[in-house]
């Protein structure tokens, strides 16, 4: 579906209501690059609750967060005024409970109406909110992280949507705190029941303590995903929320404002896209976010495609991986497509780099339905940083991770032959809860915090034109021919080689003669096989499909940092609990080669096993 971009003419973006590029750029004698936004920020509000107020003053019937009822039923939720009053109902229990700065609510189930009122309400009253992935709860065997996080927050308050599917996880932590409070919307295993909550009536305690909040009152405790051990507790305050919120108003540039976008997202909260970024983005637009409990994974992401159907968002981001799984959709269903791009204005990605395959899918279904090619937006940052770059114009391209937020300075420090990204502005954190050490090694002499990533100008003599993902510092290797590999650069070229059989790859091959990947294949190409020959396994007709797509890409590359060796489709799916993969989808490639290690010391083996295919001729 390429084909359509490939025209000399291609047709235009629709607009992108945003400010282009315009950056100071200053180089240093010793490498160093330091790049500033010359666009001025917006005027920072003086925290969400605040922001809330004014949105229930100026319209309280508007709906503010929904969500369907059970077994994919009607759309149910809270307006903005409820928001407000229920927000405040909370602060005064919590207030009532003698909770404060020093104190925290852990949340262990996953995003819901009631968890977003009662984040609102910890705002308000001044008490830090954990929210943490509900795998942490559910799926891990031996609950290592969910202590972890405990451990690190000391939280007073715990709650989850339903008692009884986090029966387990309760019990681990009542056995860390006999002292502790449950809340639990449905009230069940001796839990406080959510509703005793939101009835409080709110006192003028309640205005005390949020006209008592500052730019550096905490608003949550968010958690790092573990990839270079266990995660990492990062305060993040109202100065970060608001900044950000400022930041990104500083680059709008809309003559006709949408008085009331609307979204649909599933991406967890906890995580920064989705739980700071989007959720404190959609108060201050005055918007209406739509709860997707879909996921892209086989078997529920048809809940997300029944949503787009009846929900037709005017902006849309997620994962890669759920682009691809859309796309697969779209193209086989074009009612769905019709729905999905009604009222699209852009879209955008975050977690993982979009491959140009799959970008030009996207286009070529948004061109065959409106005429017109859609902007592809990008935000990267981090848990500590929340926003640090955007792409704020309409590109040609995927990979780039835009310019700097107004207000920020980025810095591009030499490491061997990479820049690696450091960043100092309003929306970075203070450091580590309760981590001086692992506080003082993120940041450099000058106060930057150090991302660990690494990123390169498109056109070194044309910086404005933004800045390219150029991998994890330390995710590339050399081979044994001394020969680096750029890890970040090579997946996501093979994913769009492999496309549309590979869903993501691992690549391993350090101190070794070739390079070598591990494939997760994509759950549509698995359902067409298998639905081609009916009970055959669909493996090795997929490993056939893979060798030859691998063996055109490896007859372009032009040396050995960019030629594969040896490949094996994976039929187990990423592990949570080995740190394999997060719950947004993005796959981990130091914890999975730790995991996987048996598997790949036999790529490397001269006598390959089954299902080991190698490439070598």
């Amino acid at each position: 579906m390429a084909t359509a971009l490939a025209a000399e003419n291609p047709p235009p973006f629709k607009r992108l209501p945003q400010k282009g590029p315009d950056i100071t750029v200053e180089h240093r004698n010793d490498g160093t690059i330091l790049i500033r936004s010359n666009h001025a920020m917006g005027t920072p509000a003086r925290s969400i609750p605040h922001i809330l107020a004014e949105r229930a003053a100026l319209h309280p019937e508007r709906p503010w967060l929904m969500q369907r009822e059970p077994n994919h039923g009607p759309w149910r939720g809270a307006t903005y005024g409820e928001a407000k009053q229920g927000a405040d109902s909370i602060a005064q229990w919590l207030l009532d409970q003698g909770l404060g700065q020093g104190d925290a609510v852990l949340c262990l189930s996953a995003n819901s109406v009631a968890q977003g009122m009662l984040m609102l309400g910890c705002f308000t009253a001044g008490v830090p909110i954990a929210q943490i992935s509900p795998a942490y709860s559910l799926i891990s065997s031996d609950h290592a992280k969910l202590k972890h996080c405990f451990n690190t927050v000391r939280p007073r308050v715990v709650f989850a949507e339903n008692a009884a599917q986090f029966a387990r996880a309760f019990e681990t932590l009542r056995s860390l705190d006999p002292t502790l409070v449950f809340v639990a919307v449905d009230g069940g295993n001796g839990t406080i029941p959510f509703a005793a909550l939101t009835s409080t009536p709110a006192t003028e305690a309640v205005d005390a303590a949020r006209e008592a909040l500052t730019h550096d009152t905490v608003g949550k405790y968010l958690f790092t995903s573990g990839s270079t051990g266990m995660p990492k507790g990062v305060p993040q305050h109202q100065g970060m929320f608001v900044n950000l919120i400022a930041a990104q108003e500083g680059l709008r540039d809309d003559p006709d404002p949408v008085d009331h976008p609307i979204s649909l997202d599933w991406m967890p909260w906890a995580h920064i896209s989705a739980g700071t970024i989007h959720f404190n983005a959609n108060i201050a637009g005055g918007g209406t976010i739509y709860l997707d409990e879909g996921k892209p994974v086989p078997g529920l992401f048809e809940t997300t495609i029944a949503n787009l159907r009846e929900i037709s968002p005017m902006s849309f981001g997620s994962a890669p991986v759920a682009f691809a799984m859309l796309a697969d959709a779209m193209e086989r269903d074009p009612t769905l497509r019709r729905a999905f791009f009604k009222n699209l204005r852009g879209m955008g990605y975050g977690g993982a780099t979009l491959s140009d395959d799959l970008y030009d899918r996207m286009q070529a279904l948004a061109i065959a339905e409106t005429g017109e090619r859609m902007p592809f937006t990008t935000m990267y940052g981090a848990t500590e940083t929340l926003g640090v770059t955007v792409v704020h114009w309409a590109s040609e391209r995927v990979g780039l991770i835009g310019l700097p937020l107004p207000g920020s300075t980025l810095k591009l420090v030499p490491s061997g032959d990479k820049l690696e990204v450091r960043v100092k502005g309003p929306t970075v954190t203070t450091g580590y809860h309760n981590d001086p050490e692992k506080t003082a090694a993120a940041f450099d002499e000058e106060g930057f915090y150090k991302l660990g990533d690494a990123a390169k100008f498109l056109d070194p003599e044309r910086p404005e034109l933004g800045l390219v993902f150029d991998g994890r510092v330390t995710e590339d290797f050399k081979l044994s021919s001394g020969t680096w590999v750029s890890v970040g650069t090579l997946r996501p070229d093979i994913c769009a080689a492999c496309s549309p059989y590979i869903q993501d790859v691992v690549v391993a091959g350090q101190d070794k003669p070739y390079i070598a990947i591990l494939a997760w294949p994509s759950p549509a190409a698995l359902q067409t096989l298998a639905e081609a020959a009916p009970g055959a396994d669909p493996i090795p007709t997929l490993e056939g499909l893979v060798k030859e797509k691998l063996e055109a890409f490896n007859a372009a590359a032009t040396g050995s940092s960019r030629r594969v060796g040896r490949f094996v489709i994976l039929r187990t799916p990423p592990s949570i609990d080995a740190g394999e993969i997060t719950d947004k989808g993005y796959v981990n490639q130091r914890a999975t080669l730790t995991a996987r290690a048996d598997l790949v010391k036999a790529l490397f083996v001269d006598d390959a096993a089954e299902g080991i295919i190698d490439l070598r001729g």
